[in-house]
């Protein structure tokens, strides 16, 4: 018996370094880390607010993650004439930056809805529940590595670019499997009220798992300096073009 319980002293002492051994990824961000874009949709202006906030690092899942919230609202005038809200948020682990988990909470006049999706490594699947009037529940599988939508963004600053670079990512959304594939164009100079930036010029096209497109004339810009900042974000959806431009980072 002595010799048993040896044999399990050493395993745990032997788990135990092994995970105090893990380090944590290198990311261009850190907690408390808050930027400020101003949205403008089709022929307004200024139609809205994104706030995307590294709230904190947080123990979670015999782990630890960073805590990641971005919320959207309309500017004062679009507000008046309809209520909407939208909070996007993700935890992820610091060591594989890999979401353990990620929600999206909608208001859109009186129907406020959530969106949830866990995600288990060990199995390769990803739970997902729908709860607004009803709850949906339902799961599938994943790929190892894949992301939610807010992880994608901050895992793609993670990325070291270049012109010329092609980078593949699965994503999960809305209880579906996507593909985001990158591809990196030369450096250009964005006009932002901090400024000329010079920033990546980055092409997502997104599959579902069909192969069929999602949006069109997709396009971001990302800063080519250590910070890595997503300095302008470009989307065509069926209610019109969307342009977010970075006002304030800090």
């Amino acid at each position: 018996m002595k010799a048993v319980a040896l044999a399990l002293g050493l395993i745990l002492l032997a788990s135990y370094a092994t995970s105090a051994a893990r380090t944590e990824a290198t990311v261009p961000f850190r907690p408390g880390e808050t930027l400020t874009y101003d949205v403008s949709w089709a022929t307004f202006l200024a139609a809205g607010t994104v706030v995307m906030t590294v709230t904190g690092k947080k123990p979670s899942l015999d782990s630890m993650a960073y805590d990641i919230v971005a919320d959207a609202r309309p500017a004062p005038l679009l507000a008046r004439l309809y209520s909407l809200y939208y909070k996007l948020d993700t935890l992820l682990d610091v060591y594989s930056l890999l979401p353990q988990r990620g929600s999206l909470y909608t208001e859109e006049g009186n129907r406020h809805r959530l969106k949830t999706t866990r995600f288990d490594r060990t199995a390769r699947k990803a739970f997902f529940e729908d709860q607004s009037t009803t709850t949906v529940r339902a799961d599938f599988p994943i790929a190892p590595s894949t992301l939610d939508a807010l992880s994608s963004l901050y895992v793609l600053r993670t990325v070291p670019l270049k012109a010329g670079l092609h980078v593949t990512m699965p994503v999960s959304h809305d209880g579906s499997n996507y593909k985001l594939a990158i591809d990196v164009a030369p450096a250009e100079r964005i006009k932002t009220l901090l400024g000329e930036i010079a920033a990546w010029k980055v092409i997502p096209v997104v599959t579902d798992d069909k192969g069929q497109p999602v949006g069109k004339n997709l396009a971001m810009w990302i800063s080519n300096d250590a910070r890595r900042y997503p300095i302008k974000i470009h989307a065509e959806l069926e209610v019109g073009s969307f342009d977010l431009v970075l006002r304030e980072a800090r």
